[in-house]
């Protein structure tokens, strides 16, 4: 039987589409993903992402030791209110998920995993944590709301009040506080301002409603994806999983080397790989023909198959073509993406394609 939010009813009353996703019933969308898509752009969308997990660890000390040799980046960089973005890597310097952790000081440190491997995730987690005498609980108490677009902040200073949205507005991004019973942190899936909320289940529905009330658009897992494909955020299962590394996954920058006496899950292995010579890159490609880009299409150049697009769609913001891809290191400026048999023409290029409302791409 698929899971529900505790949004659920207010999906169906929305008349949204429900589709699975990672065992979830989830609004795909609530009528029409392209017009979502430009309301997150041009002002602000609310997306329920209550179907990630989120877990909680008590104890400060124990818990900073575990996640020091469990996470590929380094928490000794965070302090209280900070965020950090990571992976979880197997031995073989694989990605098991990736996943943000915030420092919440005293009361210990946050994981939001993905919803669709949180239970390879807390498999691979409990015996570690066990080591090291780290106590922890899935809070499935919690509900988790993002509000995204460049008015996102606007539209929520009625709901949330003056004094808190002054606070959230001097926060960084990848900073995180507490009030009035929520958690709320300058973090989100794409590429615009906004902030993720999480409430407590039982008083999600009436947040949502406050939030539509001010303006703000409902907004279904269909932009949420063409959205994080613009802005260049890699989307578990598709543009890496435990069988590829962050070396090749455009996610090298989430590993911290230094100190280089941390040992961490993963670590040999990427060393590994890094002094042998990392055989593929991360890039984004642009079409430059009439066509649409999906994953696992293959990618040539000079008359050879160099490599796989991991994700693909039609940008609407770009009105064109879009994909991230994984290729042989040192492809040059052009390739060819073979569709339906036909190898159309692409532009390769570094991604992001879009951020804050920017086109980054000519």
């Amino acid at each position: 039987m698929a899971k529900h939010t505790p949004l659920y009813l207010r999906h169906a009353a929305l008349g949204a589409k429900l589709v699975d996703f990672g065992g979830w019933d989830m609004p795909l969308h609530y009528g029409s993903q392209l017009d979502e898509h430009h309301r997150v752009r041009r002002a602000a969308g609310l997306f329920d992402v209550s179907h990630m997990t989120i877990v909680d660890f008590a104890e400060p000390a124990p818990t900073r030791a575990l996640l020091r040799y469990l996470l590929a980046n380094d928490v000794a960089r965070l302090y209280p209110g900070k965020a950090l973005y990571t992976c979880l890597l197997n031995e073989a310097g694989g990605v098991i998920d990736d996943l943000i952790v915030y420092d919440r000081g005293a009361a210990g440190y946050r994981l939001v995993l993905n919803a669709a491997t949180r239970d390879q995730d807390l498999a691979w987690i409990t015996p570690f944590a066990a080591r090291f005498g780290a106590a922890w609980r899935e809070r499935a108490d919690l509900a988790m709301l993002a509000v995204q677009g460049p008015q996102a902040l606007d539209r929520l200073e009625p709901v949330l009040g003056a004094t808190t949205i002054t606070a959230v507005r001097a926060l960084k991004p990848f900073h995180a506080l507490e009030a009035d019973g929520l958690f709320i942190a300058r973090t989100g899936y794409t590429g615009e301002d906004g902030v993720e909320i999480l409430p407590l289940a039982t008083g999600a529905p009436e947040l949502w409603d406050r939030i539509l009330a001010a303006g703000v658009a409902p907004c279904g897992l269909g932009a949420r994806d063409t959205l994080r494909l613009e802005a260049g955020m890699n989307l578990y299962g598709s543009d890496m999983d435990e069988t590829t590394t962050p070396l090749v996954s455009g996610l090298g920058w989430t590993v911290a080397w230094e100190p280089a006496d941390r040992d961490f899950v993963g670590r040999a292995a990427l060393e590994r790989q890094r002094t042998v010579g990392v055989p593929q890159t991360f890039v984004g490609l642009v079409l430059e023909e009439r066509g649409v880009l999906r994953g696992h299409q293959s990618v040539h150049a000079d008359d050879r198959e160099i490599g796989q697009i991991t994700s693909g769609t039609f940008s609407p913001t770009l009105n064109r073509a879009i994909a991230l891809a994984r290729v042989e290191t040192g492809v040059g400026a052009r390739c060819q993406v073979e569709i339906r048999g036909k190898r159309l023409s692409a532009r390769v290029v570094k991604p992001p394609f879009v951020r804050h409302g920017r086109v980054l791409i000519e």
